[in-house]
């Protein structure tokens, strides 16, 4: 199993290289840059401007220069954000954006997965039809327009929680992102358990553990809900790492400086560095969760290995 994960972690550094290049030469060949402005700077300004920042050099020198850079975990400094630098953008942000998409991977799975279960074992009963049909709905209504929603009457119309900004770890300032985040994964969750419940309720070896006369509950939880967490598990490897990265619809509306609004500032802005921080980020989380998803899978299921 260590030798696998080896092989995996090893393999995906042509792949974290390849998304490293085209980020950067897509960045480069976008119209504008991080200085351009209403008010044109004059010759020597943006002359030294340019130099400092590497960029009156041909464009594959100043990939060259990044990339030695970055192996040496410099991330470089912001051209917007001009006291800070890439990777303490990052530090402050990703903890932000993890806390949060952390409670919200977690409400899912314990919400999608209950409604599952339940629909699962009442099938073709109203609440079957219920959770089908609320799962379906929540699936379909996008982020940014339940955002605003909640803001709008949690935080301005009843005023119970505030309608945005970011108080530390306040839980009254997590509440509604939380559940902005969740609601779409507790509907992805709430089907996917549903359909591989029904199928592994209807497989030998759980007919064979009711025959032999085990509890209802021993049935569902031991033997039938761990061969249904399979495809679970297959979509909480990207779903995770979207999450924890940061959602940058969400922290845009509700004000949260996490990596995802970050990453919406940088790109409007033309800040080369801050982007390709936050793209080199993301794609470090999609390969060590796809990797921890194949490593779950071979833990759940004994007929998966990996020698």
């Amino acid at each position: 199993m260590l030798a696998y994960a080896l092989r995996r972690l090893l393999g995906a550094i042509p792949t974290i290289f390849v998304i490293i290049t085209l980020a950067f030469f897509l960045m480069r060949i976008a119209p504008g840059g991080p200085f351009d402005r209403e008010r044109v700077l004059e010759p020597t300004v943006m002359a030294n401007i340019s130099k400092a920042f590497h960029l009156d050099r041909p464009v594959y020198e100043q990939y060259v220069i990044y990339l030695g850079n970055l192996m040496r975990g410099d991330l470089g400094p912001s051209f917007v954000y001009r006291d800070f630098t890439v990777g303490e953008l990052l530090a402050a942000g990703l903890p932000i954006s993890m806390l949060l998409g952390g409670c919200a991977l977690l409400l899912a799975l314990l919400v999608g997965g209950t409604l599952g279960i339940i629909a699962a074992l009442k099938q073709n009963s109203p609440i079957d039809y219920l959770v089908v049909a609320v799962a379906t709905f929540g699936i379909t209504i996008p982020n940014f327009v339940v955002a605003p929603v909640l803001s709008l009457a949690f935080g301005v119309w009843l005023n119970l929680l505030p309608a945005g900004g970011w108080d530390g770890a306040s839980p009254a300032h997590m509440i509604l992102p939380v559940i902005t985040l969740a609601l779409p994964q507790i509907a992805v969750i709430a089907r996917l358990i549903r359909g591989a419940m029904l199928e592994a309720l209807r497989s030998d070896h759980v007919r064979t553990a009711r025959a032999y006369g085990l509890p209802a509950r021993l049935v569902v939880i031991v033997h039938s809900l761990r061969g249904a967490s399979l495809p679970v598990v297959s979509y909480l490897g990207p779903a995770a790492a979207a999450l924890l990265t940061g959602s940058v619809v969400v922290e845009t509306i509700f004000g949260i400086p996490g990596v995802g609004r970050y990453f919406v500032q940088g790109a409007l802005n033309r800040d080369y560095t801050l982007v390709m921080g936050t793209v080199v980020i993301i794609a470090v989380f999609v390969v060590v969760f796809n990797l921890v998803v194949d490593l779950l899978y071979a833990a759940i299921d004994p007929r998966v290995r990996y020698d």
